[in-house]
């Protein structure tokens, strides 16, 4: 069943095509660059332009700022807190390593 907006989407499509509004885009008449995953190619330049990193890699910034915050306090109530913050999160890390391999 087509999306009740396709023919609206293709209606407005054809009508810029009509005015020029496609003409003489930048690359015009060149091929596209090669891609290492075309499948995901839209999804993987949405995340490079927008700086976006896995989600392993932004909790292993926040273990390691866990760990400098850890050297840097001598209170042993709070040392306790990180050190259970810390085991969660190598736990968060390995669970969103894996789902990263699928």
């Amino acid at each position: 069943m087509a999306h009740p907006l396709e023919d609206l989407i293709d209606a407005r499509i054809r009508a810029a095509q009509a005015e020029g509004a496609f003409d003489d885009l930048p690359g015009q008449g060149r091929p596209l660059p090669p891609e290492d995953d075309p499948e995901n190619a839209l999804l993987n330049r949405l995340m490079k332009e927008s700086k976006a990193v896995p989600e392993f890699v932004s909790l292993s910034r926040e273990l390691a700022r866990l760990r400098a915050e850890l050297a840097d306090t001598g209170d042993r109530t709070r040392r306790g807190e990180i050190l259970k913050e810390m085991t969660l999160m190598d736990a968060r890390i390995a669970l969103a390593r894996k789902a990263y391999q699928r």
